[in-house]
């Protein structure tokens, strides 16, 4: 076991994945979570939480969950229950939870003397002060709300989809929902079924996939063997021309932007509903009059709620921006993870990728914990790593796609470019042990749905 500790922030999967990382490795942590439990934002009771009652994985179970504890479940987008119980049984399996003080938030991470990290935190015993060698930030990336300016006022409600759990609060309300991403499209087609009426104001076009191209999870086409970017866009958009038509036809702009350009809809049932006149796409707001709402292109509409599908904001809110390097909307780190300053401080979860899944967010966690081990037993094989981090071009992650300069694109990489210059720094700092087998810690292969358990 490692002589130092570290300190995770977060039980989300990404901080689970942390968790799990560090145990594998041999390296002493503690867990902080402001929740009553594992799950971050899939649990809806969650107080942090931007869930929702319908809501599923828009990436196919398969290619999500954690490959060493594949999901129990024979749905291939799960719900947030399951998924919820899936954090739960991973955490207990692997003995993480113990690991966890909950409900417990932390409210200050600083550096002090010796190169030790001070983290403050409030939790159900009071006040509470820790030292530790480094802090892992896995508080997630969807739950500071991103509320944009608009002219005028609206004297109705206004909400953000962080405040939506179940499409009964729309019940015979006209509804604007502002921006068509997935979770504006989900709500969309749960409010189509209580709301009296339900526009959507979007400002540029989408690319729309479906959940199921010839007979399977879309996402599992094609895996492990990715084509160029320029092949890709050509292909994938003419099959996706063939399976859900021209979305400009049931009134959204055209895309500015090539397919993968920016993250996909995975949610035809909006075009269903779209072409059965049961909700309609306005123009962006110009403007608020009361319960009028002006779009630029000169129409109006009368409004009871607008919904704010507008997104989150990445948010640290515990520690000073400059020990992450902020730059604009978010922190340039190194691989998505590591301050190029690596004075102690670390971030595991801060990456979107269409298909990335957990399983690559845990490696992700893997090299963190690697350059952990290393700092303590192979200090020449660290500093090579920093070396590359501060003195070499750094690995390019866009697997040639220009992403829109969109502040939620600002931390997104392609999944196969970014998982392979992960591997390959992992490998680095493996050096002559890339060849040991590493201690398993109660690794499991789960039984696949409906196949007998082995016994115990």
């Amino acid at each position: 076991m490692s002589e130092h500790r570290y300190a995770i922030i977060g039980a989300g999967p990404s901080g689970l994945a942390a968790a799990r990382a560090l145990q594998k490795a041999g390296i002493a942590f503690d867990g902080y979570e402001a929740s009553a439990g594992v799950g971050g934002l899939w649990d809806i009771e969650n107080p942090r939480s931007s869930m929702y009652e319908s809501a599923h994985l828009i990436s196919s179970r398969t290619t999500t969950e954690f490959r060493e504890f594949p999901m129990d479940s024979r749905a291939d987008y799960p719900s947030h229950r399951t998924l919820l119980r899936y954090f739960r049984d991973y955490a207990d399996h692997f003995g993480l939870t113990t690991h966890f003080r909950f409900g417990t938030r932390v409210t200050s991470v600083a550096r002090v003397e010796a190169g030790e990290w001070m983290l403050r935190a409030e939790g159900p015993d009071g006040a509470l002060e820790e030292r530790y060698d480094g802090v892992i930030l896995a508080n997630g990336t969807l739950a500071e709300p991103h509320i944009p300016a608009f002219r005028g006022e609206f004297t109705g409600e206004l909400l953000h989809t962080s405040a939506y759990k179940t499409a009964t609060q729309l019940t015979g309300k006209r509804v604007l929902i502002v921006g068509a991403g997935n979770s504006g499209c989900d709500i969309a087609v749960d409010a189509v079924h209580h709301a009296a009426s339900v526009d959507m104001s979007v400002r540029r076009g989408y690319y729309f996939v479906p959940r199921y191209l010839f007979g399977r999870p879309s996402d599992t086409l094609n895996q492990g063997r990715p084509l160029p970017a320029p092949i890709k866009q050509f292909v994938d958009k003419r099959v996706l021309q063939a399976f859900t038509g021209d979305p400009v036809r049931f009134g959204f702009p055209r895309p500015d932007y090539k397919l993968y350009e920016s993250h996909p809809i995975v949610n035809t049932l909006i075009l269903n509903h779209l072409g059965q006149g049961d909700l309609g796409i306005r123009a962006d707001i110009d403007r608020f009059d009361g319960r009028t709402v002006h779009f630029r292109d000169g129409s109006s509409g009368e409004y009871d709620t607008v919904l704010l599908a507008t997104g989150y904001s990445l948010d640290y809110p515990f520690v000073d921006r400059s020990e992450l390097n902020w730059t604009g909307w978010s922190p340039t780190l190194y691989l998505n993870a590591f301050p190029p300053s690596f004075r102690g401080l670390y971030v595991t979860g801060m990456i979107e990728a269409s298909g990335i899944g957990w399983q690559g967010r845990y490696e992700q966690a893997e090299l963190i914990a690697e350059y952990l081990a290393a700092l303590e037993h192979h200090p020449d094989r660290a500093a090579a790593f920093r070396a590359k981090a501060t003195t070499e071009p750094w690995p390019d992650l866009t697997g040639g796609y220009r992403y829109l300069g969109l502040e939620r694109m600002s931390y997104y990489v392609n999944k196969d470019a970014y998982r392979r210059a992960v591997r390959d720094a992992t490998a680095g700092l493996r050096a002559d042990d890339s060849a040991a087998p590493r201690r398993a810690f109660g690794g499991v292969r789960r039984q696949k749905p409906g196949t007998k358990r082995a016994r115990a």
